[in-house]
């Protein structure tokens, strides 16, 4: 995980590049519900997200993907409402690369817990993730899925998708 500076254009300012493992959505048969993927983070500064990318480690199926961005109670892992959102294709030629979703500008605030989630109806891609060894679990947040029948989910902190928050000043 890095954490940046401030500058006067959009930036970076929590980014988890690590890569060993892929975490699936979509409707892997023979399963009867659709395999969501999510990940938490603690915001290290204050500012406007205009967009939030993850890595995309395969494209089985292509297709349309929604990533919803929440407010996160870390107390009772409870997922907040929606406070933005973003809908792309994703296609074959979009493996292994990082995929950009561009939000209308949202307050985050610094120390604040939030989270995303990626749903697709349609389509089969894998996300990146890294797993961490059993003594070094990931302090900045939490992997998350779940499927179309369990919202709740499961959340994991030795697990964290490959993804990037980037803040406009």
């Amino acid at each position: 995980m890095e954490t940046k500076q401030h500058s006067s254009h959009s930036r970076p300012v929590l980014s988890q590049a690590q890569n060993n493992t892929t975490l699936w959505i979509g409707h892997l048969r023979p399963h009867t519900h659709d395999h969501l993927a999510g990940q938490t983070f603690i915001c290290p500064s204050e500012g406007l997200v205009n967009n939030i990318q993850v890595f995309a480690s395969a494209v089985t199926q292509p297709g349309e993907v929604a990533l919803t961005l929440h407010e996160f109670d870390t107390e009772n892992r409870v997922w907040g409402a929606a406070i933005g959102n973003s809908i792309r294709q994703v296609d074959r030629n979009d493996d292994t690369h990082w995929i950009r979703f561009e939000l209308n500008p949202v307050e985050l605030k610094k120390n604040s817990t939030y989270g995303f989630r990626l749903q697709t109806n349609d389509g089969i891609i894998g996300i990146g993730e890294a797993a961490t060894g059993n003594r070094h679990p990931f302090t900045f947040g939490h992997a998350w899925n779940g499927h179309s029948t369990n919202d709740k989910g499961d959340f994991f902190s030795y697990f964290s998708l490959a993804f990037k928050v980037e803040l406009c000043a």
